[in-house]
């Protein structure tokens, strides 16, 4: 409970850098090209007609799925995955690419993973207006089922914060460590049910152990707002799942935070 304490009013008390560090953490990353900003847009774009493109005319494995064509139902789980993407090796990366913060200044290393990722969660919410627009542009109007998307985005920034404090840590003391979440994501993007439909898996139990992934959740529920009309609640299992693993990532981050803070600034 010390520990929530401190890194609570931790947050309270550097809120406004959070947020101007979260803003200068965007500008670092396009500052020198010609296009800035632009490019956290046009890269995902890019990854995404390349693989419509593969699965729609090369492998001929993207047909329509619940009346909607393949890119449709494609882009809210991808869009989903970049902001997870970027926080599964960013979060990782995040204490030592602002090492200086610990090093040189009295800056609170809990906020940290906060505002890497508040800063992709702004380039998020950018993609995510294109593929709203794009859904409104081939007469997919909204309803009410949009209306969750922030539920989704709550959590999902909840958990990669948390997620952020704990891989970060263990990133500042070995390389190791950072070395193994590069090797594995490509695998759980594959695993993941980012270009495949999860709901089509016909052997209950691995359909439910896929669940245990919080990137298949979000994935997932993205794609319940835009394409298969489904509430939140509506899928407890799934809710339920995620919810107790949100709490194991909530106690993982606190427990790495309290145990390695002291050590951090001398390995860095």
């Amino acid at each position: 409970m010390s520990t929530l304490k401190a890194i609570i009013n931790e947050h309270i008390e550097w809120r406004r850098q959070i947020l101007k560090l979260a803003k200068a953490d965007i500008t670092k990353t396009y500052s020198g090209a010609a296009l800035g900003w632009a490019w956290a847009l046009i890269k995902p774009s890019m990854t995404i007609a390349v693989f419509w493109f593969a699965f729609t005319y090369g492998l001929r494995g993207g047909g329509p799925v619940n009346g909607f064509p393949f890119i449709l139902w494609m882009i809210p789980g991808f869009s989903a995955w970049f902001f997870m993407s970027d926080m599964i090796t960013g979060g990782t990366n995040a204490i030592r690419k602002y090492r200086y913060l610990v090093t040189k200044m009295k800056f609170p290393v809990s906020t940290i993973p906060t505002f890497v990722a508040l800063a992709q969660l702004a380039l998020h919410i950018g993609l995510l207006l294109i593929v709203i627009l794009i859904f409104i542009g081939t007469g997919h109007f909204p309803t009410l089922y949009w209306l969750q998307i922030p539920f989704y985005m709550f959590f999902m920034l909840m958990f990669f914060i948390f997620w952020a404090m704990f891989s970060s840590m263990l990133g500042a003391m070995s390389r190791d460590w950072q070395n193994l979440i590069k090797a594995i994501k490509q695998p759980i993007f594959w695993m993941s049910g980012i270009l495949w439909d999860v709901n089509k898996i016909t052997i209950p139990w691995l359909q439910k152990l896929l669940y245990f992934n919080p990137v298949t959740y979000f994935a997932t529920g993205y794609r319940n707002c835009f394409i298969y009309d489904t509430w939140f609640w509506e899928e407890p299992l799934q809710l339920g799942i995620f919810m107790g693993m949100l709490v194991v990532m909530v106690l993982a981050g606190f427990w790495s935070y309290r145990k390695l803070i002291r050590e951090i600034p001398d390995v860095l």
